[in-house]
């Protein structure tokens, strides 16, 4: 009784002083449960009050060894964690077993990139010529802009026209937590862009703010950029991942395969620390075991 009397004390808790929508408490209790049953199952074990940090670190070997993720994991072990300070705050339990449980580490995940051909592909137009609707030359300044420069989508949604500096070809970017950046512009990218402003004054004027406007000339959203990036890496990609931050990684992965310091690109992606720049650099590894593979005589080629 003792398992239920608790879990629905908790499950309340989420609810009505957490906020928690039913869903989310619902998902909570359900890790619990089955936690619970484990228990009772392999140790039979009644309450809470005589769980200790070995069976919750059985349930974890167990549940790893049913093939299921780390991630997943890690989730079932945050319920047990908020359920127990929930528990030891309300002196329901003496003792928190969690304090002497370690979650599984995560596999690290390679940053997604579009090949060197596939972009190659993707801007093949000279956009300074291309000759269709505004939102066909904005669409593709905009995707020239993402991989030229690394920036955030929340980043491009942001811009407006006076952060570009034609004369010393830069563009000023707002970052997070407010910090401004400067990136220079590539003498495509400018042309691009003026191409594009020219475009843009030619259907609404110069009296709009923001620099990339909607079909109806309002400041463009987060959802609608998704949109068109996803629907322009569709048809050089088969990647299941097609965001803006693709492309950011992108940027990032061929700046590094190219030679450029990582300090530099730390500074061009707005990062706060370089350990978020590091991981770029599995990424060009990889590269560069496939390439010694492929082309040394030692390399393990069949070829």
């Amino acid at each position: 009784m003792a398992w239920h009397l608790f879990l629905d004390q908790f499950t309340a808790y989420l609810r009505v002083e957490k906020k928690y929508s039913v869903h989310t408490s619902t998902a909570y209790g359900t890790d619990l449960q089955q936690f619970a049953d484990y228990c009772t199952r392999q140790y039979t074990l009644e309450n809470w009050e005589a769980v200790v940090a070995m069976h919750i670190r059985s349930w974890v070997v167990a549940m790893m060894g049913e093939g299921i993720t780390a991630t997943s994991v890690n989730r079932k072990l945050s319920s047990l964690r908020t359920f127990y300070t929930f528990a030891m705050r309300r002196k329901l339990l003496t003792a928190n077993p969690m304090l002497k449980v370690t979650a599984p580490k995560k596999p690290k995940r390679l940053p997604v990139t579009v090949p060197d051909a596939g972009i190659e592909r993707l801007f093949e137009t000279d956009l300074t010529k291309e000759a269709g609707e505004y939102a066909t030359l904005r669409n593709a300044t905009m995707l020239l802009l993402f991989y030229s420069t690394g920036m955030r989508r929340a980043e491009l949604v942001g811009l407006n026209c006076r952060d570009i500096d034609h004369s010393r070809s830069e563009i000023r970017v707002l970052g997070k937590g407010n910090k401004v950046r400067i990136i220079p512009l590539t003498p495509e990218l400018q042309q691009s862009l003026s191409a594009y402003l020219r475009l843009r004054c030619h259907h609404f004027g110069e009296v709009q703010e923001a620099l990339f406007l909607t079909d109806q000339g309002s400041r463009i959203y987060p959802r609608l950029v998704h949109r068109i990036v996803h629907s322009a890496l569709s048809k050089y990609t088969t990647m299941d991942k097609r965001s803006p931050h693709v492309l950011r990684h992108s940027f990032a992965t061929h700046m590094l395969d190219r030679g450029a310091d990582l300090n530099a690109i730390k500074e061009l992606l707005g990062h706060a620390n370089l350990a978020a720049t590091q991981v770029y650099t599995h990424n060009s590894i990889s590269r560069l075991k496939e390439a010694y593979n492929k082309a040394h005589p030692k390399g393990g080629s069949t070829s």
